[in-house]
């Protein structure tokens, strides 16, 4: 069953939820990379359906043009992408976020994102890179465990206390290097440290190859909703080395994008938690 820490408490959920609804979108977003194609059976595992249940949204969502089926497995169409390219050309992300990527990569090489916090996750909703070496791919749309990035750290240092103690009570965290931290004790104080410091940094934490350093985004209100990071290879640049060149050109991006985020509602509304 995917676990991503984002599902709505079934408390927390209000009147007119729609369940039917829900179940369709977990449908969707249980491919990936390692599951691009799935039976029935193997999609209701990994939502968490019952096969009947999983088998109606996969109907409906065929029916609809969103999922395709070749023998028994399943499998996207790209009528996917329009569910997320309404937001990135509302959010105005060519314009606002792109150009401010551009400009670390013109200085520093490397990559750049832009990324928010999602339950246990970071989703990126913008990148730029000059990279071409087979690595964890940071394109718009991906997301990844927040406790393995430089971008989650720093969002996570952003939550209140109370939030930031939810994430911890309900994450688990995994190893995906040997190097990862997956100990909640150690994770807490770098996250402490990254809430001091205001910016946070990780080296092969995600996947071997990467450091990154990353800076919080505030809104109108000094809240954190969002992050920038420039990332290298590790051997390449060290950590002090990224800080002591990156870290002021991360900040003045952090502050442009927050300052021209007023001239998209969209983009405007989602850096306010809305």
């Amino acid at each position: 069953m995917l676990d991503r820490g984002d599902t709505v408490d079934q408390k927390a959920r209000p009147s007119e939820f729609v369940e039917a609804l829900a179940k369709g979108i977990a449908v969707i977003e249980c491919f990936d990379a390692a599951h691009p194609d799935m039976t029935l059976s193997e999609i209701a595992r990994r939502v968490g359906l019952s096969p009947a249940a999983a088998r109606r949204s996969l109907i409906t969502l065929s029916a609809l043009g969103y999922v395709g089926l070749t023998g028994k497995r399943y499998h996207l169409r790209p009528k996917v992408m329009t569910l997320g390219s309404g937001f990135y050309f509302a959010a105005r992300i060519d314009e606002l976020l792109l150009p401010e990527l551009r400009q670390i990569v013109d200085a520093h090489g490397d990559a750049a994102s832009v990324a928010m916090l999602d339950g246990h996750d970071v989703i990126y909703i913008a990148h730029h890179s000059t990279q071409r070496a087979r690595r964890a791919t940071a394109v718009v749309g991906a997301r990844y465990p927040a406790h393995a990035t430089s971008l989650g750290r720093v969002l996570l240092a952003g939550l209140p206390d109370k939030e930031l103690d939810r994430y911890f009570e309900t994450v688990e965290p995994k190893a995906l290097t040997s190097r990862t931290v997956v100990s909640k004790e150690e994770l807490r104080r770098l996250v402490w440290k990254a809430r001091e410091l205001g910016y946070a940094t990780t080296v092969d934490q995600l996947d071997y190859g990467i450091t990154a350093l990353a800076v919080r985004i505030r809104n109108a209100d000094g809240r954190t909703t969002a992050a920038v990071n420039s990332s290298g290879y590790s051997g390449l640049v060290s950590v002090d080395q990224m800080v002591a060149e990156r870290l002021q050109d991360l900040r003045a991006a952090a502050s442009r994008i927050s300052a021209a985020s007023a001239r998209a509602p969209a983009l405007s509304a989602v850096l306010n938690g809305n």
